[in-house]
């Protein structure tokens, strides 16, 4: 199992958060997508390691952005 935090700028409800999660979600071997909305951090667990490539465009899809 491999888990990779990000930090997503943009989000302010929990609608934002729940189109993150779906987003993430779709990507494969996802087990589960945890998000806080306070901190704006977004906690992926996976089969194996995700690129960061594939997270940022999994964020976007959303309409949000990975922070650098």
């Amino acid at each position: 199992m491999s888990t990779t935090t990000v930090t997503v700028t943009g989000m302010t409800c929990g609608g934002c958060a729940a189109s993150v999660r779906t987003e993430i979600g779709r990507l494969d071997g996802v087990g589960s997508v945890a998000v806080d909305l306070a901190d704006g951090l977004v906690t992926v667990e996976s089969a194996s390691p995700i690129e960061r490539a594939e997270l940022t465009a999994a964020v976007a899809r959303a309409g949000y952005a990975v922070a650098d």
